[in-house]
């Protein structure tokens, strides 16, 4: 049996720490923030095959509670008054045993350190960033490799055309 892996993310500290994506939010665009940061970690959870919940505290959005699927990630919006640390260390608590393993992606050192004590491990926005600028290249390496073999096959495709086509595919959804 494989030991799963969730990655909780403290989406608001995450786009604050980003520069493209806090740009977003200093331009009062938060939604596109939050997109923009589903989007990134939807990638890096299909690729590494890991779940992943992304909470947000009611900070910008009062009064509304609520969990939803988005990108194929598990997305919650805390209650008024509750803070999205709070949350975390609910859900760490509930999700630490022997067959998971929880990581906390928050650059708040107090955050980590308290899901630190309960058993989680900490990454933080930069260590997060990095990761997922890693798991870029690992596809980019892979599609290479993949196109390549077409090529080797005496394809009638291209690999500029296929580049191309496959650079269509990623951005279709960003117009």
């Amino acid at each position: 049996m494989r030991r799963q892996e969730i990655l909780i993310v403290d989406g608001y500290n995450i786009i604050g720490a980003w520069p493209e994506l806090n740009r977003l939010k200093k331009e009062n665009d938060i939604q596109s923030a939050r997109d923009l940061l589903l989007f990134e970690l939807s990638n890096y959870r299909k690729y590494n095959d890991i779940q992943i919940i992304v909470v947000f505290d009611a900070q910008f959005v009062p009064g509304i509670t609520q969990s939803f699927d988005a990108f194929d990630i598990q997305v919650v919006f805390t209650s008024e008054g509750e803070t999205a640390d709070s949350y975390i260390e609910r859900r760490v608590k509930e999700y630490i045993n022997p067959l998971t393993r929880v990581v906390v992606a928050t650059s708040d050192a107090a955050e980590q350190w308290m899901v630190f004590q309960h058993g989680a491990l900490r990454k933080s926005a930069k260590e997060l960033r990095i990761d997922i600028d890693h798991t870029k290249k690992q596809i980019n390496n892979d599609v290479q490799d993949y196109y390549s073999t077409i090529q080797r096959r005496h394809s009638l495709w291209k690999i500029e055309d296929l580049e191309y086509l496959d650079f269509l595919r990623h951005h279709i959804d960003q117009d």
